[in-house]
């Protein structure tokens, strides 16, 4: 393992605002309305910039510097890796959408363990600080909190948990989930597809050579190559998103894949996307964190990992009031222990 690097896991900000009901443009539009030059002030301070951008009917997808961002009109996502400042953006992202007649009423934090913690700036310095640095700059009315970090055999892989809520509550849909996947020391091979070797169209050569642009052939993918590797995708599917996010240097490769779905789909589409998304990268370590209302998603999990040659290696469930089930599950090659 490398003595410094790239830091690739995530850091990842989820919140929600309330507005008036009544009022058709908090519900048609809401977040949205932000211009471009404030969004890029709290990205400055977050130490990321806009790189590629695409939008649809139901919310805006932007592909990071350093990972994404999407604006729908009550909830906004926030994800970042390196030594980016993610917290930093909650005052003023509460703030902008004050001016907007929008109120906080939900926020969640989520990350895994840093390939290189002691490269992280505060307020990331530890978890610890994290969870003081939130609750310092969310209002009392997100009085609902709760901070857990989700173990596994391997302290290497901790998933670290922030939630809170208004009295208002999250408003969010029974039968929706997130899936997070982490992946590390990934297939060398596969790796080096990631290195930028083309001109203008690398990256939407490099999402067809690798197998992306397959996981969700219904997806609008907004896609961006870095030089002289790296590689960041947002898929925009009605009003789901996707995201992959690539650092492929060998010592510390890593690559993440996200997605929302929904308990209503056809299970066996939870298990075919995870599937695919791991298959283009074959790592040696996967962890997969699931967030729902409804406990049945975990078991597609391992479904999707099994058959790729994938042990589940640990198990662990918490329960969040406002924002359902997390369940955290690391899974190894079984050639390797």
């Amino acid at each position: 393992m490398a003595v410094s690097g790239f830091e690739g896991f995530e850091k990842r900000l989820e919140l929600h605002f309330f507005g008036d009901d009544n009022d058709p443009t908090v519900t048609t539009m809401g977040l949205r309305l932000l211009d471009f030059e404030s969004l890029e002030n709290v990205l400055r301070v977050v130490q990321c910039t806009v790189v590629s951008a695409v939008g649809n009917h139901f919310f805006d997808a932007y592909v990071l510097s350093e990972s994404s961002l999407f604006v729908y009109p009550t909830k906004i996502i926030i994800k970042t890796c390196g030594t980016t400042q993610l917290l930093k953006s909650i005052r003023p992202l509460i703030h902008l959408a004050k001016n907007l007649g929008l109120t906080i009423c939900g926020c969640r934090y989520t990350r895994g363990t840093f390939i290189f913690p002691k490269s992280q700036p505060f307020p990331h310095i530890n978890f610890k600080q994290e969870v003081i640095y939130i609750e310092e700059n969310l209002p009392n009315n997100l009085c609902f909190r709760k901070a857990s970090v989700m173990p596994s055999k391997n302290p290497s892989y901790s998933w670290h948990v922030f939630s809170s809520a208004s009295d208002n509550g999250v408003h969010f849909s029974d039968g929706e989930f997130t899936v997070e996947v982490c992946m590390t020391e990934l297939d060398q091979v596969l790796a080096r597809k990631f290195f930028k070797t083309g001109g203008d169209s690398a990256a939407k050569e490099m999402t067809d050579l690798t197998g992306i642009g397959n996981i969700n052939p219904r997806a609008l993918i907004c896609d961006f190559v870095f030089d002289p590797c790296g590689y960041s995708m947002n898929g925009v599917d009605g009003d789901r998103y996707s995201t992959i996010h690539v650092t492929p240097e060998d010592g510390f490769s890593y690559a993440s894949f996200e997605y929302v779905g929904s308990v209503y789909d056809d299970q066996d589409d939870i298990v075919e996307t995870l599937k695919k998304a791991v298959q283009v990268f074959k790592p040696a370590t996967v962890s997969v964190s699931t967030t729902s209302h409804r406990r049945e998603v975990w078991t597609r999990v391992a479904h999707a990992m099994e058959p790729l040659g994938l042990k589940c290696r640990s198990f662990a469930m918490d329960e969040f009031s406002t924002a359902g089930t997390v369940v955290f599950q690391t899974f190894t090659a079984a050639r390797r222990k």
